[in-house]
């Protein structure tokens, strides 16, 4: 089990995944991946990243770009020079100046974890 603040996963920059990925615990991206992302905990999205697919994930800190819906159990923020193309279904949403985001947002206490 991951420690609070432990990162325990990381897609380096230059770093290209095809395929879907599950990680038990937190994680951080640099990099690309093609496939739809499950993260038990936090997930941390670099300015240089790209992912294209679903997010599931506990809370997240977005930088970079993403192309598709993301579900988040508590909050998710994105930071400036972040862009969202996809829906987002969450507890709680911070969208700093600068960030680009077409789609939609949902806000509930309940967020749909992936079965």
């Amino acid at each position: 089990m991951a420690k609070e603040g432990q990162i325990d996963s990381v897609v380096g920059k230059g770093t290209v995944i095809n395929g879907d990925i599950k990680v038990d615990g937190s994680t951080k991206i640099d990099g690309k991946v093609k496939g739809n992302l499950t993260v038990k905990d936090s997930l941390f999205v670099g300015k240089s990243s790209v992912i294209k697919g679903d997010i599931y994930c506990k809370s997240a800190i977005i930088g970079g770009k993403i192309q598709g819906n993301i579900h988040i159990q508590n909050i998710v923020e994105f930071q400036s020079g972040a862009q969202m193309f996809g829906d987002i279904i969450c507890k709680g949403i911070i969208i700093h100046a600068g960030v680009f985001f077409e789609g939609t947002c949902q806000m509930s206490e309940k967020t749909k974890e992936k079965p």
